[in-house]
């Protein structure tokens, strides 16, 4: 039986009248990938945010390698990183110093050879030398994955991995995140708006609408439970608040 890295039950987080996350509950495997979706404020950031242990929820318990995240936070977070294409590394250090103290910070051992690798890997090596705030979206985007690889995690949160890259690039990040993934077992939680992204990389998917998730499985099952060709299609469809989610409880009863 599959190992559970992540456990989320009921959970909730109200922001004074406002509910951001009314009632989630879902798990993630050890290795595997699973999208988050949603439009803009269904919940998927302060989920994130939640696993993060940046926001307390209101209720609800998350568990992570089955140690509960309140009182464990920073072991846990050893073992884990956060990558996003919103966050930004200090902008006045050169893209080898930040993975130099980001190394520093997790402990990294032979951390010259490890910022190499990654920085090859994902084919920004000619960069190092260049300071961060002058880099392109694109490439900090690159520099950001990279440091959140350099602690080897083995639960990685990723929020819109692939927002600031071309098609191009971003078709090599989806087949090295993927490769990642094989090679080393990492379970990843990935938010995307970008449904090519999660057709191609994600095992599971949950689609989260008005704070709760409303259809779970494959990207196949949650196209067929909508009757939809495309997760596009399911995504624009509960966006605009059409019969699909009427129609998908029929389905479920």
């Amino acid at each position: 039986m599959a190992e559970t890295l992540v456990d989320v039950q009921h959970l909730r987080k109200e922001f004074g009248g406002t509910v951001a996350v009314a009632d989630v509950s879902f798990t993630a495997q050890r290795g595997e990938i699973v999208g988050v979706l949603g439009a803009n404020g269904a919940g998927k950031t302060t989920t994130i945010q939640i696993l993060l242990g940046l926001i307390k929820p209101t209720s609800g318990n998350v568990k992570i390698f089955g140690k509960d995240l309140e009182h464990h936070r920073i072991e846990i977070l050893q073992r884990a990183n956060f990558s996003s294409a919103y966050t930004g590394l200090p902008s006045n250090l050169k893209v080898w110093e930040n993975m130099l103290i980001f190394s520093k910070i997790y402990g990294v051992k032979n951390h010259r050879e490890k910022t190499n690798e990654l920085l090859e890997m994902f084919e920004i090596a000619h960069l190092r030398n260049k300071i961060t705030g002058h880099l392109s979206s694109g490439e900090s985007t690159r520099v950001n994955l990279c440091k959140a690889l350099l602690n080897d995690p083995e639960l990685l949160m990723l929020d819109e991995p692939t927002a600031s890259l071309d098609p191009d690039i971003a078709d090599k990040v989806r087949k090295l995140l993927r490769r990642i993934q094989s090679e080393q077992q990492i379970t990843m939680v990935y938010t995307s708006h970008n449904m090519r992204d999660v057709e191609e990389v994600c095992d599971r998917v949950l689609f989260m609408h008005k704070g709760r998730i409303i259809a779970e499985g494959t990207p196949q099952q949650v196209k067929d439970r909508f009757n939809q060709k495309s997760l596009e299609d399911v995504f624009i469809s509960v966006a605009r608040g059409g019969d699909v989610l009427a129609a998908s409880e029929k389905e479920a009863t």
